[in-house]
């Protein structure tokens, strides 16, 4: 799992894969895959995984890099390393 600590957050580095049937988030052994349900078209999987991902951690989350690709990095402001994965693995099914 790729998750780094930053200044103010933590540094999330997630792969998208767009047009899925359901918004989840998977942990899987070489990171973290986030299935978003939009079109990879004017930004929308960006804002939907932006949004979802506030909503499992409860905290602001801004897209750094990856704004064109699958491969991202988001910024989760006020969490830590330890808090993130204990939400991913706790929250990665019930969404």
């Amino acid at each position: 799992m790729k998750i780094t600590e930053a200044k103010g957050g933590i540094v999330l580095e997630v792969f998208v894969k767009p047009k899925s049937r359901e918004f989840r988030i998977a942990v899987e052994a070489d990171g973290i895959v986030v299935f978003c349900t939009e079109e990879p078209v004017e930004g929308r999987v960006n804002r939907e995984l932006v949004k979802g991902l506030s909503r499992l951690f409860g905290k602001r989350v801004k897209l750094v890099s990856g704004f064109s690709s699958r491969q991202k990095r988001l910024l989760v402001r006020g969490m830590d390393r330890n808090e993130a994965e204990a939400r991913l693995f706790s929250g990665a099914a019930k969404l």
